[in-house]
């Protein structure tokens, strides 16, 4: 997942990364004749305070956290919405003409400061957050709306930005200006440029309202998730775990000062979690379950339903003010996919194979339970659990073998960064001396094919109470030349951590985590654009999630599996029969695998395509109706996030997006095969994917980068296959 920031603002990412900057000169043949007139008309600029105020002086630009206090957060966001807003109503009042100078590179210059304290805040308030933390998040989220609706909505600087735009054809601009210039005039008509004076104003009260109910949202739901964990006094109840698991829920329940004789059994972000596949006690999985299900709906002070309702409510109202019939129109116009129309088509196209196999999975599964002496059928909680045995009767196939092959480090160094650097030429450098703001976190330098400084990566795997559920990539500094900046990038995942003593192994699917959220790393980190709006993973959501899912195919690439999968005790390579059986049982249970996810997709792009007349709709029965209309079995497959705690859609902007998973598996599946039918793992085939994606950012459209690429548009048949639906499975 790709974690939002300033790009938020309007999508314009009008706040730029701060460090040198790079004269750009665009060739309009208008910049010399508007100097002078610039230079007497400009104001002054507020100067900014504080640790903020100027370019870090580590590596990269690089956070300082042995500098940086909680303290020190708040003042310097609104010291940068402040000299952001100077900068850009300077912008609006030159009384020079339009250039693309004066104008737009101005705009991608401006709001050096915010970008640069927001990108840290924003980092460590989703990852490592306190109280401190989160009340500054309430109370700087309405003035950033603010500052993106005194931008997007500014008169004087959209008739400067149309004056550009209207002449675009006679300024001979270079292809990615020419694509800046376009992406900020629409997105501003977009976000309500051409509205009247009333209307601006009801938009920028609904924007308020909006940022400040997600960030209510977001809030309420990490409390909800930690208060939500199932508390178990009884180590019989945890019967089938681990003792490594078992040591975890008891540091975890001794971390939050419970007494000796207590286990904590953390919840993660999804419905579904990990205990369940291995609880042999029927009650413990239900109530795991149930915790999970309920964390977000309990009728506290954290259940988060009110703000959904309302939420939903003011993003129809919004689409309807901006002249679309819902939120997923107002929303997809600059996808990949385009209209709610082409997203709901592809996956309702899922649903007939996916059903089929959900069908057969249940009997199944009842099957297993009944040979088991079990007198029920399979319940969501138990889905995993007879599904795990039924993995071993088919597969002989134990969690337990295969995660001694999988030590964290040695999957970071071994398998994540040896795969880049077969494909790209990376090469990667530990660094001790970078201060960071946990002490979980790992930094390492990149270097380049040639040897050159290319960014800084951060990782942060293990799961904290006071960290948000799921995984995510986002920027620290974003790569530009104009700027002359180079890219600083983190992960952040939720693995559990080992006990004291343990050690640091995590599951195939942990792995398949790392690979995903290194290909969001790569990115960011093999970008090559001029202008920070269009660099990196500044691209549409039915796109950004392309390299990532991409870049999981390498995690059993026999050639990488060989360097990375090794035991941790002996250092003897996987047995090859099982990792066969990994690879044959990843296209098993795939009715529930990828029927959550379908549901879910759907489930966010009902809430969205709700008008503004329907009102607002109770959260419970909009959900049963909604779910019940899939065509999927949902009472035994139930979605992967419920309404309740569905943060994605209603706190990091993939709100009418999450379907943006299927669509990318199909474009990453598309592309694999292309690397299939011409060699696989090389390096030409990876700098040919750096050169026409990874390198390319939003700097031109998306379906023409996949057919530049793969030599046609994208097709579905190559994800049908890898997820084992084109036939029955065993």
């Amino acid at each position: 997942m790709i974690r939002m920031g300033l790009v938020s603002l309007g999508a314009l990412a009008l706040a730029g990364c701060a460090t040198m900057e790079n004269a750009d000169m665009a060739s309009t043949g208008q910049a010399k004749n508007a100097a002078t007139k610039e230079s007497s008309a400009a104001p002054a600029i507020p100067q900014g305070t504080g640790y903020f105020a100027q370019p870090s002086t580590l590596p990269f630009h690089a956070p300082d956290f042995s500098k940086i206090k909680d303290s020190d957060y708040q003042p310097a966001i609104e010291q940068g919405i402040a000299i952001q807003k100077a900068e850009v109503q300077a912008i609006a009042d030159n009384p020079a003409a339009p250039t693309f100078d004066n104008t737009i590179v101005a705009l991608e210059k401006s709001g050096k400061m915010l970008t640069r304290v927001y990108n840290v805040f924003g980092a460590v308030q989703a990852a490592d957050t306190n109280d401190t933390l989160d009340k500054v998040d309430s109370a700087v989220s309405p003035q950033l709306a603010a500052l993106n609706d005194f931008i997007v909505l500014n008169d004087k600087l959209f008739a400067r930005v149309k004056t550009l735009y209207d002449a675009r054809d006679t300024l001979g601009l270079a292809p990615d200006q020419m694509q800046v210039l376009t992406l900020t005039y629409k997105q501003m008509v977009h976000n309500g440029a051409l509205l009247n004076a009333a209307d601006k104003a009801t938009l920028k009260d609904i924007n308020g309202k909006l940022s400040s109910l997600s960030t209510d949202f977001g809030q309420k739901l990490t409390a909800g998730t930690k208060d939500g964990a199932l508390v178990v006094k009884d180590k019989a109840k945890l019967a089938g775990l681990s003792d490594a698991a078992i040591a975890a829920a008891a540091k975890a329940a001794k971390d939050r000062g419970l007494p000796d004789g207590t286990y904590v059994l953390s919840l993660q972000n999804t419905t579904q979690q990990p205990a369940l596949s291995s609880l042999d006690n029927r009650e413990t999985r239900h109530e795991l379950f149930e915790h999970s299900w309920m964390r977000s709906e309990r009728g506290d002070a954290n259940d988060t339903r009110a703000d959904v309702a309302e939420l939903a409510q003011l993003r129809a109202e919004k689409a309807r003010l901006l002249g679309y019939p819902d939120y997923a129109s107002f929303t997809l116009y600059n996808q990949m996919a385009k209209t709610p129309a082409t997203a709901i088509k592809f996956m309702q196209g899922l649903v007939p194979p996916l059903r089929a196999e959900q069908d057969r999975e249940v009997k199944e599964l009842d099957g297993v339970i009944a040979k088991s002496g079990g007198k029920f059928t399979v319940k969501p909680w138990d889905w995993e659990y007879y599904a795990e045995k039924l993995r071993k009767q088919k597969y002989d196939l134990d969690e337990s073998q295969v995660k001694p092959y999988f030590e964290i480090h040695n999957v970071l160094e071994n398998g994540v960064f040896y795969a880049a650097n077969q494909l790209y030429g990376l090469t990667f450098r530990k660094r001790t001396d970078i201060p960071v703001y946990n002490p979980d976190v790992m930094v390492y330098e990149v270097f380049d094919a040639d040897g050159s400084p290319l960014a800084l990566f951060y990782l942060d795997p293990w799961k904290r109470d006071n960290k948000q559920g799921g995984a995510w990539m986002s920027n620290f500094v974003e790569q530009s030349t104009l700027l002359g900046t180079k890219p600083v990038i983190y992960n952040v995942e939720n693995f559990t951590k080992p006990a004291p003593g343990q050690p640091a192994l995590i599951t195939f699917d942990d792995v398949t985590t790392m690979f995903h959220e290194f290909g969001h790393a790569l990115h960011g980190m093999l970008s090559n654009q001029r202008y920070p709006s269009i660099s990196g993973t500044n691209t549409a959501r039915d796109f950004v999630e392309f390299p990532s899912q991409f870049n999981e195919n390498w995690a059993t690439d026999p050639k990488v599996l060989a360097n990375y999968a090794k035991h941790y005790k002996t250092g003897a390579p996987m047995p090859a029969e099982l990792m066969a059986k990994v690879k044959k049982a990843q296209k098993f249970n795939q009715g529930y695998a990828l029927g959550e996810l379908v549901a879910a997709a759907m489930l966010d792009m009902k809430w969205h395509s709700l008008p503004a007349d329907a009102g607002k709709q109770d959260v419970d029965a909009f959900e049963k109706k909604a779910l019940s209309e899939t065509g999927l079995d949902v009472a035994d497959v139930p979605t992967r996030y419920r309404s309740s705690y569905f943060r994605h859609i209603w706190a990091n902007g993939y709100a009418a997006g999450y379907y943006a998973y299927l669509w990318t598996e199909m474009l990453d599946h598309d592309a694999f095969q292309w690397f299939e039918d011409h060699g696989g793992l090389t390096r030409a085939n990876g700098q040919r994917f750096r050169d026409m994606i990874l390198s390319r950012g939003h700097s031109e459209d998306y379906g023409v980068m996949f057919r530049n690429f793969t030599g046609h548009d994208p097709e579905v048949g190559p994800m049908i296959k890898a997820r084992g639906l084109d036939q029955v499975s065993e």
